[in-house]
């Protein structure tokens, strides 16, 4: 940006200038910093400067009434140590509760273009509660050598994602990294990572926020803002994940991690939150939003009351035309500056929500993000509802672009898996795509996100470990968290002298799930930890829980070798054949590219007591050579035997996988068969045989 480096004006000890309009928050300059804030209802702002951690500024500014154009307040001050600089605005207007107008002249507000902020340096230390502004604007120099990183082009076809909270992931003590719970921990683990195969790691919410935000004392253990879906700042990564977050480097130490996973081919997924903001309803603090144009940015009552379609006091306006623009101009800032590969956003349903609340058939805001130019290439990702009960699995305003969390996709499979009567025909849907939920030909093959666990709910091992929650440890009696589960224990409740059977059917539902899952066309999704049976002991909503709970337990993946081992191989057998993630659209003469199965070939068995599902996928390798292969279950509690499809005279069935042998689930060496030949299907086990060229 060219400015003139000659200020116009003086205030006190201060030279200024009018500054850049169309610059939002801060910047610097040749000579000084740029300030820039919107505020439609104003009557005047002020710039308020701070020297760092201190309490009292020691400058207050107005921006005089020639530094306004429109609703935009800007300025240039001279000569200021950005690096040593705080800084917020205070807002003169009008309050009127049932009008919407909310201006206080006696906050401090927090800049919402902020890309540093400052006031939650390091996790969990306790803040001068004291102090009243909170949460403090600082300047930041985009100087990260990037080494020639942009956003990786994997298609979105090969994404294989993995979920995975920033603190959790390592702040246990056997992760055995050197900065724990950070940043550049998990930077330590991408060996990990690559080693099992994931394609893209998706992030719980790293956009600034306050971790004692509703901290309380329960039997003795502080409980926290652990997951973080409560923003503060959409423009600035969580400075508590950083090991250098109180000398404010967080930035840097971000950029590394997204550096360092891209040249692993690691894809960056954040998981973003704008359904809502940390100001609560009307009786949540002023951080930001609230006083510099409350009526403009939230979805407001006849008497000026919040909507809480989000479940957390307050609803964001996200299709006012200004509210919009704030979040798309934060999108293509995290493409672009930190070379996020895509976002999943957090209750999406909200951002199709009009000024009152109801939903809008083309949502302006959802429009501009799918035909936005620097988010072409982008994951986009919709969890396609709210807490208002507005639920578009299926349905969500996509224009062709947009992905989803396929929620029924969840429901079906757990249901199938632990037996219930009439799920074999649903199962199957789930399992070519849901194209029954998601139209191929407009939507294409990638719509579908699938998952059976994400951090909301249990874990893949307490998914069959638990019948019911055990949220005790959070304080509320046991009312908080879904009970719509559709867990199974496996016949014994916990862990507590656990049976060897009890233990070997647990891995082989663990096993069966995850190799459907990578098995199914559409976007496979793992939770971090499943891969080696990370428990959250019966907790299915642990977002309070910083502590054992929620941490990953990695002494986990030497005790459960056996499920580390099995996803490698699923993952791997996904990757090697291009029908799974639809690379290929060329069958083998006389094979559709997809078909099911009962008992017998080609005899798919739709009674609601069918519990026996086949699926071949038949295509052809990168090489041109024909390719199958057959994903075989039985979800019955009893043996069944079952005829694998023929294959072309040259072809035959080498099993890959075979749950039922617990351990041993995964063959050294595949085990060769007939071409046809009845194959006996253990009772509640999946097999995965794949074609092999004849001796």
């Amino acid at each position: 940006m060219r400015i003139d480096t000659h200020p116009t004006d003086t205030y006190g000890d201060f030279k200024i200038r009018p500054g850049l309009f169309l610059a939002n928050g801060s910047h610097i300059v040749p000579g000084g910093v740029n300030f820039s804030v919107y505020s439609d209802g104003a009557k005047s702002v002020e710039l308020v400067l701070y020297h760092s951690q201190e309490k009292e500024p020691f400058a207050v500014i107005p921006f005089p009434e020639n530094y306004r154009i429109g609703s935009v307040f800007a300025m240039v001050v001279f000569d200021l140590d950005y690096e040593n600089l705080e800084y917020g605005f205070r807002v003169d207007g009008e309050y009127d509760f049932k009008r919407g107008f909310a201006f206080d002249k006696t906050k401090t507000l927090l800049d919402p273009y902020a890309k540093v902020i400052s006031g939650r340096d390091e996790w969990g230390v306790e803040p001068d509660w004291s102090n009243k502004f909170q949460y403090r604007s600082k300047v930041t120099l985009d100087d990260f050598d990037w080494e020639g990183d942009t956003p990786l082009k994997t298609s979105q076809k090969e994404l294989i994602i993995y979920e995975a909270h920033v603190r959790g992931f390592t702040k246990d003590e056997s992760s055995g990294v050197k900065f724990k719970g950070t940043y550049a921990g998990m930077v330590e683990k991408i060996p990990y990572l690559k080693e099992l195969g994931i394609t893209a790691i998706e992030l719980l919410p790293i956009f600034e926020f306050d971790e004692f935000e509703g901290a309380r004392e329960y039997n003795g253990q502080k409980l926290m803002n652990y997951w973080g879906y409560s923003t503060v700042g959409f423009f600035a990564p969580k400075a508590g994940y950083a090991a250098s977050g109180k000398y404010s480097m967080q930035v840097d130490e971000f950029k590394n991690l997204v550096k360092e996973m891209h040249k692993a081919g690691i894809k960056v997924i954040l998981d973003v939150v704008f359904n809502h903001t940390a100001e609560g309803n009307e009786h949540g603090p002023y951080i930001s939003f609230k006083g510099l144009d409350n009526k403009m940015y939230y979805i407001l009552t006849a008497d000026g009351y919040y909507y809480n379609f989000s479940g957390c006091g307050n609803t964001l306006n996200c299709n006012n035309p200004i509210v919009r623009n704030m979040i798309l101009s934060c999108l293509r800032y995290w493409v672009s500056t930190y070379h996020i590969d895509g976002f999943r956003f957090d209750l999406a349903a909200i951002l199709s929500r009009d000024a009152f609340g109801a939903p809008i058939p083309n949502p302006p805001l959802l429009e501009s993000l799918a035909f936005d130019p620097v988010l072409k290439d982008a994951v986009l990702i919709a969890e396609a509802w709210d807490a208002g009960g507005l639920y578009q699995v299926g349905s969500f305003p996509n224009y062709g672009r947009w992905a989803e969390w396929n929620g029924k996709y969840r429901d079906d499979l757990r249901k199938f898996l632990k037996g219930e009567s009439g799920k074999a025909e649903c199962m199957t849907y789930r399992i070519l795509g849901s194209e029954d939920i998601y139209n191929r030909s407009w939507r294409g093959d990638t719509a579908s996100v699938n998952f059976v666990t994400c951090h909301d709910g249990f874990t893949l091992y307490d998914l069959f470990s638990y019948n019911d929650k055990h949220n005790e440890a959070n304080g509320w009696g046991g009312s908080d968290g879904g009970n719509d589960n559709d867990s199974w224990n496996c016949g014994w409740e916990g862990d507590f002298n656990l049976p060897d059977d009890i233990k070997y059917l647990r891995h082989k539902m663990i096993k069966n799930a995850v190799a459907i899952l990578m098995m199914s066309l559409g976007v496979p999704m793992i939770l971090a930890g499943d891969e080696f049976g990370n428990t959250q002991f019966g907790n299915n909503n642990p977002y309070c829980q910083d502590n054992k709970i929620s941490w990953l337990d990695w002494n986990g993946l030497e005790k459960n070798q056996d499920l580390f081992r099995f996803f490698k191989k699923v993952i791997e057998l996904r990757k090697s054949h291009p029908v799974l993630m639809r690379q290929s659209t060329a069958t083998p003469y006389g094979y559709p590219m997809y078909s099911t199965h009962g008992t017998n070939a080609w005899q798919f068995d739709s009674s609601p007591e069918s519990r026996v599902i086949g699926v071949l996928f038949a295509g052809k390798t990168a090489d041109g050579k024909d390719d199958f292969v057959y994903l075989g279950i039985n979800a019955h509690w009893e043996s069944h035997g079952v005829w694998l499809p023929g294959l072309p005279q040259n072809l035959k069935w080498q099993v890959e996988v075979n749950t039922d042998l617990a351990e041993n689930a995964v063959y050294d060496t595949p085990v060769e068969l007939d071409s046809a030949q009845q194959f006996m299907l253990g009772a509640r086990s999946v097999i995965i045989c794949t074609s092999k060229g004849a001796n």
